[in-house]
This record gives C-alpha cells, sequence and structure tokens, in this order.
C-alpha cells in the first residue's frame, strides 16, 4: 500500500492512497490539472481512481472536486453533513447526485480490496472526519484540520504503519503575523487547526515500533515554515514521555505544490 502527498497546505490539499488493485484520492482541494499531473508522476490517471474521500466541504479540499468527477464519473465519498454542504457549494458546479456515497464515522466500508474507516475531528465544518484506510494488515491514516484532539482521536491513531497528520501553524509566527484578530482565534480555537507543538503532543501518545512514517501537511503558508514545523515537532518527540527519540522514525514535510516520495508500507 502506497501514501502520497500530491498537495498538501493551507491552500490545497490532495492526498494518494492506494493499493496494486485500488487507487483512492483522499480531497481533490487543488485544479483538475495539477490533479492529473500528480497522478501521472504516480503513473495513474484519473480513469485509474476507484473513489474519492472527502474529509470536509472547506475550498483547499474540494476545489479540483467538480472536475474530476465529472471527467471521470469517480464516487465520492463524505458524510452526509458534507455531502449536503458540499451540493450547496456553487463552486462545485454540476455533479451528478448519484456519485455521493454517504458514509458514517467509525463504521467500515470497503472500495475493492481497501477497507476505509471515518473518524470524528473538531472542524468548523459540517461533518468532517480523517480517514483509516488498511489493506489486509497494513494502515494508514489521513487526518488533518483538527483543532484539538483527545482520547479518542489518539486511539484512532494507534497501530498506523503510517500517516499525515496536520502541522499547520507556528502560535508564534501567528500571533504576529498579519492575520486579523477573528481568523487568529479560529485557527487557535478548538475547531481550527493543531499547532507543530500540539502535532507533537499528538504523535508522543501514538508513536510504537511498528510506524514507518510520518508525514508532516497542511501547513500554513502564512504562518509556518517546513523547517519549523519538522524542528518543533521532533523536539516535542525528543522532550516527550515517550520512550522514543524523533530520529527513530522516518519524519518528512509534505511539499505544498508538488508531489511528495510516496510511502510504502
Amino acid at each position: 500500500m502506497r501514501l502520497c502527498s500530491i498537495a498538501s497546505g493551507s491552500s490545497g490539499n490532495c492526498i494518494y492512497v492506494g493499493s496494486e488493485a485500488a487507487h483512492l484520492l483522499v480531497d481533490v482541494g487543488i485544479s483538475g490539472k495539477k490533479t492529473e499531473a500528480g497522478l501521472k508522476e504516480l503513473a495513474l490517471s484519473g480513469n485509474d481512481i476507484d473513489g474519492i474521500l472527502i474529509t470536509h466541504e472547506h475550498a483547499d479540499h474540494i476545489q479540483g472536486l467538480g472536475i474530476m468527477a465529472r471527467k471521470y464519473e469517480i464516487p465520492i465519498y463524505a458524510t452526509a453533513g458534507t455531502i449536503a454542504a458540499m451540493k450547496d457549494c456553487k463552486g462545485l458546479g454540476s455533479v451528478d447526485h448519484g456519485l455521493f456515497h454517504e458514509v458514517k464515522e467509525d463504521t467500515k466500508f470497503t472500495i475493492k480490496d481497501l477497507t476505509i474507516n471515518p473518524m470524528r475531528i473538531s472542524h468548523d465544518a459540517a461533518q468532517p472526519v480523517g480517514y483509516r484506510i488498511s489493506y489486509g494488515n497494513r494502515r494508514v491514516a489521513v487526518c488533518t484540520d483538527l483543532g484539538v484532539y483527545n482520547d479518542y482521536t489518539v486511539e484512532c491513531l494507534k497501530g498506523m504503519d503510517a500517516l499525515l497528520l496536520e502541522a499547520n501553524h507556528d502560535v508564534n509566527m501567528l500571533q504576529v503575523g498579519p492575520y486579523p484578530y477573528y481568523l487568529k482565534q479560529r485557527i487557535l480555537g478548538e475547531r481550527g487547526h493543531l499547532s507543530n507543538e500540539n502535532t507533537g503532543r499528538l504523535l508522543c501518545r501514538i508513536l510504537h515500533d511498528g510506524l514507518k512514517a510520518v508525514l508532516l501537511g497542511h501547513l500554513s503558508k502564512e504562518n509556518n515554515l517546513p523547517e519549523l514545523a519538522f524542528e518543533s515537532v521532533r523536539m516535542e518527540i525528543n522532550m516527550g514521555d515517550n520512550p522514543y527519540k524523533a530520529g527513530d522514525f522516518d519524519i518528512r514535510v509534505a511539499r505544498r505544490s508538488e508531489v511528495t516520495p510516496a510511502v510504502v508500507v
């Protein structure tokens, strides 16, 4: 099974997860053209995609969804709340309602040989989720756009072979940056985004011997830097109450506008 970020950041997100038989996208928050170019780098095309899993309806997660769904007639999987919100989104354009498939938190479903298990997340969207995807005994997760994590989040993410986890902002950069006060409060709130430090603390609770790789994703262009996210998360792991050091794991930062080398598990 492969996990690969085609694009990840505050301006657009598109993640690939697949096996030999099944190919999925988690979100299409970049243009159709960029999505197709990313798939080409993975030796795939839109015709190969068996389903698109949508985390929530914000533009940086569905910008190219309408184009890809219409062009390739790809099934779209999302919660009832997210589907309703997307149907009200003019930017999505006309999408055949038959392509929408409702999913529920903590209720598994399958697409070919992949099993998908949505998980609840805390974000200011209609009904947002993260996704855990398994192939046999291999498991990966994509979990971004969560303002806070709790014991439920930790339990959901335990035992993964690889995961893409949000490291959205550096708190100091955000506080002194150009964003208006209300937006800063939204990002820092419980339905906003995880800071680098909180991402590191969450990782401290889910690290295990079998974890092969961590991709840090959804970095803010204005309030974070790849090097800062990487070092902040590593520092939290090294200083945390856990038996591991950051060097024990393959930790990478997902690139904003280009394909990040795939993690194979």
